[in-house]
């Protein structure tokens, strides 16, 4: 039995969360990941809908975030932002981090799957065809140090992550609001101004008709009876006696 995004066991809400986050080349995306297996439960369970996953493939590694901007999709990010994930999942890879041809895989947060049974830590897919893969060949140390430079402890109590995943989807919520109203605004402003341009335009056309009517052709009497009783003229109008 699956667990609803957004939630997590009550076990979970108890525990105290490390969570690490980066500042990459573009300020647009921010990076976080988890301190061990237990934190990414965590993450897991809060993820926003706009977060993709990154992971070691076949090997264990920290489960690295990256929270895109508003409106974009996993089609979107830069392929040299894909690699500062990459890399930084590399490293925090005790077996990947002695490799030098590493598989990557990444995949929307919302296509990870968690069922009861699995160990902390261990997800599926709802999809494994929204799953992607790089290859990673070697370590960058110029970029995994940069990143490290920049990273930030924060210790989120679960109740704050929950939190802060309830705002996020309020404020989605508001927004989806205020564009439907909007819409509809819209909506009523244009049959407004349609019923207005109307109304003029019938307006005019009276105003016309009262202006300059229209001229009525007279009826013509019915024949007398004299008219009736009287013979034809004959056609031609030619005179007696033609030779």
């Amino acid at each position: 039995r699956g667990l609803a995004r957004g939630s997590a066991p009550r076990d979970l809400e108890r525990a105290c969360v490390m969570v690490f986050y980066f500042t990459c080349s573009d300020p647009r995306y921010v990076i976080y990941m988890g301190r061990d297996k237990h934190e990414n439960e965590h993450l897991i369970a809060y993820g926003w809908p706009e977060d993709l996953w990154f992971h070691v493939d076949s090997h264990s590694s920290a489960h690295v975030y990256l929270r895109l901007p508003k409106g974009e999709t996993i089609d979107d990010v830069p392929d040299e932002i894909v690699q500062e994930c990459s890399q930084l999942c590399k490293a925090n890879s005790i077996e990947g981090s002695k490799l030098s041809h590493v598989r990557m895989i990444y995949t929307p947060w919302a296509n990870l799957k968690k069922t009861e049974g699995m160990a902390d830590g261990q997800v599926g897919y709802h999809s494994r065809g929204a799953v992607r893969h790089t290859m990673v060949e070697h370590r960058v140390n110029a970029v995994v140090n940069r990143l490290n430079k920049t990273k930030v402890e924060m210790h989120n109590d679960p109740s704050e992550l929950a939190r802060l995943r309830r705002e996020r989807d309020a404020a989605e919520a508001a927004e989806a609001r205020r564009t439907r109203e909007e819409s509809k605004a819209a909506v009523a402003a244009e049959e407004k101004a349609a019923r207005r341009e109307r109304a003029e335009e019938e307006a005019a056309a009276a105003a016309a008709l009262l202006s300059d009517p229209p001229q009525e052709t007279p009826l013509r009497p019915p024949p007398t009876p004299a008219e009736q009783a009287a013979p034809p003229a004959p056609a031609g109008g030619g005179g007696a006696g033609a030779a």
